[in-house]
């Protein structure tokens, strides 16, 4: 730790807590919403609860691709923010420290962070993306195995209706049973008994319902009447589900490595349709990439705020900046996936404009002698801001305040 100067071991526990802190926020909240509709689904679809926690797991890769950028954002920026609003910025610049210096530090934040992305984007997650599509394929073909719900009349295939009163130790003692089964040559059974429990017999095929203390009633054709039996132990075989078995992985773009992209892109026995989205997703994923090393210099170009003000709007700005790019690489990619554009072109352009930007506002406040890339439109905010107030409906206290804000 001695090798590493102390403004650099400062500037890293600055930017390190909200950097993680974001990272860690977005992820949830992204997960959040997507969990509430995971549940709807699962339990409509009659599958395990469980389940939804191993597709939330696979879809953590591709929640990242765009947390990741957004937390090293905000980690960056608010550190700079704090120096700026403590006047450590402008102590760090009097000695000699400017920003080419003090860029250090977020610079190897965000080569690691990256490095990380690429990773994510290029590899981790195309096997995830087929890992939460076979989930969800198991799970509407049944796969899986449905929920029995306790106090509701079940239908299990064509052939067998049951009913639970009550379930215990996680659906291992049921108690309260009815069932009702039809067989190919028209026989039918009922049965109810006191107690249940279902085994896994050695077909794998198959699963048994064993009845404890009951009654039975058989019927046939062939009989008078039915036959009614009593009984202490009966079981009833399940067949389960037939399914057929899940495809191999690559059936779409976004399931498929940077390598594997590359080659299908260039591969000529492939049509131009599937060459265009291949190249498509594959530029749109560096592009992805490239922009945080971009990052960095879009922090501190934000991340201070005019003289004699503490105003947060660079922090808002980078959020929708951000966001606003990577709608817009998803706009390209589908424009150079339609073969409107080429997908060099579509995917790179925007990100030339968008480098272009950046660099110019950290000009303005890195080279430009009291720069403030964000003056004019911190200005603006400020005046569209009086017009409100004086619009709205205000307080006495608040009336007085902008008349001593206008004299």
């Amino acid at each position: 730790m001695k090798l590493i100067p102390a403004t650099d071991r400062y500037l890293a526990k600055l930017i390190f807590v909200p950097l993680i802190s974001t990272l860690t926020i977005a992820a949830m909240l992204l997960l959040l919403d997507k969990m509430l509709r995971l549940f709807d689904f699962v339990a409509s679809e009659g599958g395990p609860v469980s389940i939804v926690w191993r597709m939330l797991a696979n879809l953590i890769p591709e929640y990242m691709s765009l947390g990741i950028p957004i937390g090293l954002m905000m980690g960056i920026l608010l550190a700079f923010r704090k120096l700026a609003l403590s006047s450590e910025l402008d102590i760090f610049k009097a000695v000699g420290q400017g920003y080419g210096r003090l860029l250090r530090v977020p610079f190897a934040f965000a080569l690691f962070f990256t490095a990380l992305n690429f990773v994510n984007m290029g590899f981790l997650q195309p096997y995830s993306q087929y890992l939460y599509q076979e989930l969800d394929f198991q799970l509407r073909s049944g796969a899986l195995g449905a929920s029995i719900k306790v106090g509701e009349f079940n239908s299990i295939g064509e052939q067998m209706t049951m009913r639970i009163d009550k379930s215990e130790n996680k659906g291992k003692d049921l108690s309260g049973l009815f069932v009702y089964a039809e067989t190919k040559n028209a026989q039918s059974i009922a049965a109810t008994a006191e107690r249940g429990q279902f085994m896994r017999p050695n077909d794998p095929d198959t699963i048994v319902l064993r009845l404890t203390n009951g009654a039975l009633v058989h019927n046939d054709p062939s009989f008078i009447k039915p036959r009614v039996l009593s009984f202490s132990n009966y079981d009833v075989p399940i067949p389960l589900p037939k399914t057929e078995a899940f495809r191999n992985r690559g059936g779409f773009n976004r399931e498929q490595t940077l390598p594997e992209l590359y080659r299908l892109g260039h591969d000529p026995t492939k049509t131009k349709q599937i060459r265009n989205e291949m190249l498509s997703n594959f530029h749109f994923r560096l592009a992805e990439v490239a922009m945080m090393f971009l990052l960095p210099f879009l922090a501190v170009a934000l991340a201070v705020p005019p003289k004699r003000s503490s105003s947060a709007l660079g922090v808002f700005l980078s959020i929708i900046m951000i966001v606003a790019y990577h709608k817009v690489n998803e706009f390209a990619e589908s424009v150079g996936r339609r073969g409107e554009i080429e997908p060099v072109i579509a995917l790179w352009v925007p990100f030339a404009v968008f480098a272009a930007i950046i660099l110019r506002l950290y000009y303005v406040a890195a080279y430009v002698p009291g720069g403030q890339p964000i003056g004019a439109l911190e200005r603006i905010v400020g005046k569209t801001g009086k017009i409100l107030r004086k619009l709205l409906p205000q307080s006495r206290r608040d009336r007085a305040k902008l008349a001593a804000e206008e004299g």
